[in-house]
C-alpha cells in the first residue's frame, strides 16, 4: 500500500483528499504547512507527495526544492490555483510530476495520483534489486580470508575500472561467475546489462544464434529477427563462460567480432558495432589447450589480456570456517521450522576439513544447505550429511586446515579417527580385517569406535 502526503493550509481540503483516496486504497498522511511535510518525510516511508502551491512558512515550490534534494525521484503533483498557473509551470521545470487546478475533479485527480505512484513503485524496485546485486556481488563479499583469496580481492579491486577483456579460470565450482559479477558491478558499466552466457550449454548452431542473434528466415524456425547477447549487452558486460568449448568456427567469428568490434547476425550482411566488456571463464588451463590445438592462440592471447586464478577450496582450507558460517546462516534464515541453525558439531566439522572438495564452494554449499533442512537440533551432525559424501571424505590429513590454536589431543584425536576409517573402508567394513590392518585386537578396536562414535556397520 503507497502512503500519499497531503500538504495544505485549508482546514476542508486534506480530510476530503483523504477520503478520496483512501478509497483507492492508498494510506494518507497530512500536513498543514511545508516544514511538517519535511519532518514527514524524513522520518516516514512516503510515496507520493501533494501540495498546494501557496501555503505559510515555505511555499510549494520551497517545498519542492527541499524534497528533490533528498530524494529526487519522488513525485510531487501540485495543487494550484487559477491565479497561480505560472507558479504550476514553474514547478514542472523544477521536478514537480504534474499540476492539478483547484477546484478538482476527484476521477482526474485518482488518475494522475495512480500514474505517479506506478511511477514511483518501479523506481522503488529498481532501487532494491540494486542494492540487492551490489550486496550480492560486491567483491568485498566474496567469501574468504585466504592469501590467495585475498590476492584475488587485489585483482578485482585493480581491474574492475578497465573495460580491458579478462580471462577468469579455475575448477568448476570455484566461484568464477561471481567474481565476474563483482567486476561488472565495481565497474563504470555497473548500471549496463551484465549477459552471461554458457558457451557448453548449447550445440553450436544454436551457441552462434544466442551469441550474434539472427535474421528472419536464417533457419528453419527463425521465425522473427532474434537481438543476440552481444547486443543485449551494449555498454555491459558479456560473460562467456566455459570459453574452452566453443568449435573451431566460432573460436573465429568470435575472434573477428573482438578484433573488429562488429560483427553481423546469423543470415544477416549488416554489419553491428556494440560497445562490450568480455569476460571469459574456463575449467580448463586454456594454454594446455593452446599446445593440443583445441584452441587458437590468437583467441587466448585476445582474450586473456588480464587474467584472474580463483583457487580451488583444497587449496584454502583456512577459509572453509568462513564459508560454513556464511552458508549455515544463509539458509537458516530461510528455515521455516525447528529451532534456529547456529553452527556444526566438532564431528562434523573435522569431516568438512578432512575432505579434498572436487566439487569446491559449490559442493559445499549444497551440503550445507541439504544439512540445514535436515538438522533437527541447532547444530549439524554427521547424520544431517549425505552418505555419499561421508563415503567420499578423503584419508589425507590436511594440516593446514587444522586451526592454529587446535590442542595436541585433539589433533591426535583427528589422526587416529582417519586412520580408522580409511582401515574399516578398506576392510569392507569387516572389523577383524580392520583391526589387523590396524596392528591392533578386535577388543582394542571396538574401544575406538565407540569413542570415536564411529558408525562401522554390523560386520565382525
Amino acid at each position: 500500500m503507497e502512503t500519499i502526503l497531503i500538504v495544505d493550509d485549508e482546514k476542508n481540503y486534506p480530510p476530503i483528499l483523504s477520503a478520496v483516496l483512501e478509497e483507492e486504497g492508498y494510506e494518507t498522511l497530512t500536513a498543514n504547512n511545508g516544514l511538517t511535510a519535511l519532518e514527514i518525510i524524513k522520518n516516514s516511508d512516503i510515496d507520493l507527495v501533494l501540495t498546494d502551491m501557496k501555503m505559510p512558512l515555505i511555499d510549494g515550490i520551497e517545498l519542492l526544492e527541499r524534497i528533490k534534494l533528498t530524494d529526487p525521484d519522488l513525485p510531487v503533483i501540485m495543487m494550484t490555483a487559477h491565479g497561480t498557473v505560472e507558479k504550476a509551470v514553474e514547478a514542472m521545470q523544477k521536478g514537480a510530476y504534474n499540476y492539478i487546478l483547484k477546484p478538482f475533479d476527484n476521477e482526474r485527480l485518482v488518475i494522475y495520483v495512480k500514474k505517479a505512484a506506478a511511477m514511483y513503485r518501479v523506481v522503488k524496485e529498481n532501487r532494491r534489486l540494486r542494492d540487492v546485486v551490489e550486496s550480492q556481488y560486491n567483491f568485498g563479499n566474496i567469501i574468504g580470508k585466504s592469501k590467495t583469496m585475498k590476492s584475488v580481492f587485489e585483482t578485482i579491486k585493480k581491474i574492475s575500472p578497465s573495460s580491458a577483456t579478462i580471462l577468469i579460470e579455475g575448477e568448476s565450482g570455484t566461484g568464477k561467475e561471481l567474481v565476474a559479477k563483482s567486476i561488472h558491478f565495481n565497474s563504470p558499466r555497473r548500471d549496463k546489462p551484465f549477459i552471461a552466457v554458457n558457451c557448453a550449454a548449447l550445440a553450436e548452431n544454436l551457441l552462434e544464434s544466442e551469441l550474434f542473434g539472427h535474421e528472419k528466415g536464417a533457419f528453419t524456425g527463425a521465425i522473427a529477427m532474434k537481438k543476440g547477447r552481444f547486443e543485449l549487452a551494449d555498454r555491459g558486460t558479456l560473460f562467456l563462460d566455459e570459453i574452452s568449448e566453443l568449435s573451431q568456427n566460432l573460436q573465429v567469428k568470435l575472434l573477428r567480432a573482438l578484433q573488429e568490434k562488429t560483427f553481423e547476425r546469423v543470415g544477416g550482411i549488416k554489419q553491428i558495432s556494440v560497445d562490450i566488456r568480455i569476460i571469459a571463464a574456463t575449467n580448463r588451463h586454456l594454454k594446455e589447450e593452446v599446445k593440443q590445438g583445441r584452441f587458437r592462440e590468437d583467441l587466448f592471447y585476445r582474450l586473456n589480456v588480464l587474467n584472474i586464478v580463483i583457487p580451488p577450496l583444497r587449496e584454502r582450507f583456512e577459509d572453509i570456517r568462513l564459508l560454513l558460517d556464511h552458508f549455515i546462516k544463509k539458509y537458516a534464515a530461510e528455515r521455516k521450522t525447528g529451532p534456529p541453525v547456529t553452527g556444526t558439531d566438532a564431528e562434523v566439522e573435522r569431516l568438512l576439513y578432512d575432505y579434498t572438495w572436487p566439487g569446491n564452494v559449490r559442493e559445499l554449499e549444497s551440503y550445507i544447505e541439504r544439512a540445514v533442512i535436515l538438522c533437527t537440533g541447532d547444530k549439524i551432525r554427521v547424520s544431517d550429511l549425505p552418505r555419499e559424501f561421508k563415503d567420499k571424505v578423503s584419508n589425507t590429513l590436511h594440516f593446514e586446515g587444522i586451526p592454529h590454536n587446535a590442542k595436541l589431543y585433539e589433533t591426535l584425536d583427528l589422526i587416529e579417527q582417519s586412520i580408522i576409517a580409511r582401515a574399516l573402508k578398506k576392510a569392507n567394513y569387516v572389523q577383524s580385517h580392520a583391526a589387523e590392518l590396524l596392528g591392533i585386537g578386535k577388543s582394542g578396536l571396538s574401544q575406538k569406535l565407540k569413542k570415536f562414535n564411529i558408525d562401522a556397520g554390523s560386520k565382525s
